[in-house]
């Protein structure tokens, strides 16, 4: 071990580093604010990621799935506190109509991982779906517009695409075809960058369950960054070459296989303004509360091989729960990796609307309020019975019940409105709900979902308003009749803390919730994807009733 591994296991060790902590039961998380940063970054699921730097902004884009809009993009100015930014992809039938309302046929597929690069002047986002292949698009300014997708030639069975520009303007591009014993190559870009040249594709390596492509280039030597799986479990591992399409040579292991952790894995290096190196990754093995994102310290060996996180006695990384914030005193430039640019506007119809309200309060901190919250489509909704308005400060929705695809079948439900279930203490999501034009055969209310799912709401049968809850694969359970002017408005909230087991309340007024007895719920994971809070409204027998959400609350709690 050299002497800068060493002064960096002795400096983690003095501030904490090295304390063991118990996955998900952490009570605190990100900015600390006595100078460290305490891992996660974020306690919620932002999966696949990838990240860049320029002028002084950093940005990462995360895997959306069958999500509307696509591809989310945020931003930074330390790596720790994330906000916003936007979404590369605007409309998610450009890839397939089966991700629209009426087909809904994408759950665990749809975007998955991808690559976000700045180049002469514009931004691009090259990202792969299972059944589809890839894609591309670019943008001048990260919140857009963003360019229609373009479909490359690559087809279906490959994963994780990464893209990199030499300073001559050649465009390179490192894919795994996963239906293939997971063989990688390196594909020259044709002249835009919008597709490959076939005939320019070269072997690099295969095997072992193999993803989450990278390729940089530091000190004149290209690396491909990477993860495999052996008999232990996930680990990221790294190969070098003086050119891009290889040989490449060296290959080791940077993180040791670390399932008590989750296994880091997907993730991309960012320099602070004094040099220091980190990865900001997601942990890859999903619980309830999907795959959440760590910001590890990186050192790179005299030799010219990263570390991630602390070494061990190999010399291989491990987990870091606590160290020194980045240091950000001026714009972190590395031209030996990449850099990035800043933002403006993105997305359409119903999709644009609602980024216009998360993005009205963003502040430089972290994300625990509705004012800066992530909602998202769970497919692409059907427009014309969605209104979204700003009201009193809170975000309210109206929606238009319509037929399911499948009865009572929340995953065959259209235009529910989603956010993730972030990991905390204590999360709270209120919201008040208008149900002066419910109909007979509609319910409307709060649910959460991954795969299996609950529900909890009101639903209308032969004029009579009930309050209702339902599970995946059992009958709907009736708690009450609603009478009077309960019958006309009614609070919903959903509480959960970091065991992901969920209770469901009930106000009139918005100040005194019961607990609605029985219809407890264990958040879950299921289909590459953590637990997702939704609003949704339906109607079993016809398109017909509306129901109307105000955002009351939706916050984790924070440290002081």
């Amino acid at each position: 071990m050299n002497i800068r591994v060493f002064l960096l296991s002795v400096a983690m060790f003095c501030c904490g580093g090295l304390l063991a902590q118990e996955w998900g039961k952490w009570q605190i998380w990100g900015d600390t604010h006595d100078g460290f940063y305490q891992n996660p970054v974020i306690p919620a699921d932002f999966s696949d990621i990838d990240c860049i730097e320029h002028d002084g902004m950093y940005y990462m884009i995360s895997s959306t799935f069958q999500f509307q809009p696509g591809m989310i993009i945020m931003r930074s100015t330390d790596m720790v506190n994330w906000t916003l930014a936007g979404y590369a992809v605007k409309d998610i039938r450009q890839i397939s109509p089966a991700m629209n309302y009426d087909i809904m046929d994408r759950y665990g597929r749809g975007i998955w991982a991808g690559a976000i690069r700045w180049f002469r002047g514009r931004f691009y986002v090259y990202f792969g779906t299972p059944d589809e292949g890839y894609f591309m698009t670019s943008a001048e300014n990260v919140e857009g517009p963003w360019d229609d997708l373009k479909k490359m030639s690559i087809g279906e069975g490959w994963d994780d695409p990464c893209p990199f520009f030499d300073e001559l303007g050649n465009g390179y591009l490192v894919a795994t075809q996963f239906s293939d014993n997971y063989k990688t190559y390196v594909y020259s870009l044709n002249r835009n960058y919008t597709d490959v040249l076939p005939d320019s594709r070269r072997l690099i390596h295969k095997g072992a369950g193999r993803e989450a492509n990278k390729l940089y280039k530091r000190n004149g030597w290209f690396y491909h960054l990477y993860s495999e799986v052996n008999h232990e479990g996930r680990r990221l591992m790294i190969q070098r070459s003086r050119v891009a399409s290889g040989p490449y040579e060296g290959t080791r292991p940077i993180s040791e296989v670390q399932p008590q952790w989750h296994e880091p894995n997907q993730g991309g290096f960012l320099f602070d303004s004094e040099g220091r190196c980190f990865f900001l990754t997601h942990h890859g093995d999903g619980d309830w509360s999907g795959r959440i994102v760590s910001l590890l310290p990186v050192e790179w060996t005299e030799e010219g091989w990263p570390i991630i996180g602390q070494p061990n006695t190999q010399g291989i990384g491990e987990m870091v729960w606590r160290y020194p914030m980045p240091t950000i005193s001026r714009p972190a430039r590395n031209s030996s990796l990449f850099s990035f640019h800043a933002p403006r506007t993105s997305s359409v119809g119903i999709s644009r609307r609602i980024q216009y309200w998360q993005r009205r309060e963003t502040k430089p901190a972290k994300i625990y309020t509705s004012s800066n919250d992530f909602w998202e489509w769970n497919y692409y909704p059907r427009e014309d019975k969605v209104k979204i308005t700003k009201h009193a400060s809170q975000m309210r929705v109206r929606l238009g019940a319509f037929l399911p695809l499948e009865h009572d079948n929340l995953l065959k439900v259209g235009n529910i409105l989603t956010t993730r279930s972030w990991r905390t203490p204590h999360s709270r999501i209120t919201v008040k709900v208008n149900l002066r034009q419910l109909v007979d055969g509609q319910r409307a209310g709060i649910c959460h979902f991954s795969g299996p799912w609950s529900m909890f709401g009101v639903e209308q049968a032969g004029g009579v308003r009930y309050l209702f809850f339902q599970t995946d694969g059992r009958s709907a359970h009736r708690l009450d009749a609603l009478q009077g002017q309960h019958a006309r408005q009614i609070y919903l909230r959903t509480e959960w803390g970091l065991d992901g087991m969920s209770r469901y309340f009930y106000s009139f007024d918005g100040r005194r919730f019961k607990a609605a007895e029985g219809c407890d719920y264990q958040l879950c994971w299921a289909n590459y994807r953590g637990d997702r809070v939704g609003l949704f409204t339906y109607n079993n027998f016809a398109d017909a009733g509306y129901a109307t959400f105000d955002v009351i609350e939706n916050r984790n709690d924070l440290p002081e």
